[in-house]
């Protein structure tokens, strides 16, 4: 339980980091955990719980502890989980407030202004300088680890991975001539 909790809160600071990048909210969260399927002799178990949120935030530590109560209440012991997630839903501008009659809560501003020191703490230092307790200890290695051997490249999210064509580039004579030729075709 206690790598997933880690997991979870990972990919919950992650997702809130976007969305205080491109100056959004989330109202409501889902949390996932999951057996890997290709390992059939193993049980199998797949759980995912969303809950929508008192208001629109972008704030980590509210996202990662509803994500952790998510996780609380799907989490089965005995089975050998391979996955687990979270997904952000409800996605909305930031400057949309909701307004509430709960008179405890944090003042907005001071979140705010906690959330862009922990956002400028870690652009600086590097990802996971400050962390949320629950993530685990600063600069600790966790126990799990995303696997990312055939992660796809950001061919068409991220612009300076796009195929840019420069004017002064030389076709060698037979890519030359099968561009024309395929032009010639479809004319």
């Amino acid at each position: 339980m206690h790598e997933l909790q880690e997991a979870i809160t990972e990919f919950a600071c992650r997702a809130a980091e976007k969305l205080r990048k491109q100056n959004s909210h989330t109202g409501q969260l889902m949390a996932f955990i999951r057996t890997s399927p290709f390992r059939e002799k193993d049980p199998q178990y797949s759980r995912s719980a969303s809950i929508p949120l008192p208001s629109p935030t972008s704030d980590s530590a509210h996202i990662t502890q509803t994500a952790c109560a998510i996780l609380k209440h799907i989490y089965r012991p005995g089975y050998p989980y391979a996955k687990a997630g979270v997904m952000l839903m409800d996605l909305q501008p930031a400057t949309r407030q909701q307004l509430t009659l709960d008179l405890d809560a944090d003042m907005p501003e001071n979140r705010i202004r906690l959330m862009q020191a922990m956002d400028q703490i870690n652009r600086r230092y590097g990802r996971g300088s400050l962390v949320l307790g629950s993530a685990g200890g600063i600069g600790a290695q966790p126990v799990w680890g995303m696997k990312q051997n055939f992660k796809t490249p950001a061919y068409t999210t991220d612009w300076q991975r796009l195929l840019t064509v420069q004017n002064d580039v030389r076709l060698p004579p037979a890519a030359h001539q099968s561009l024309v030729s395929g032009a010639r075709r479809r004319a």
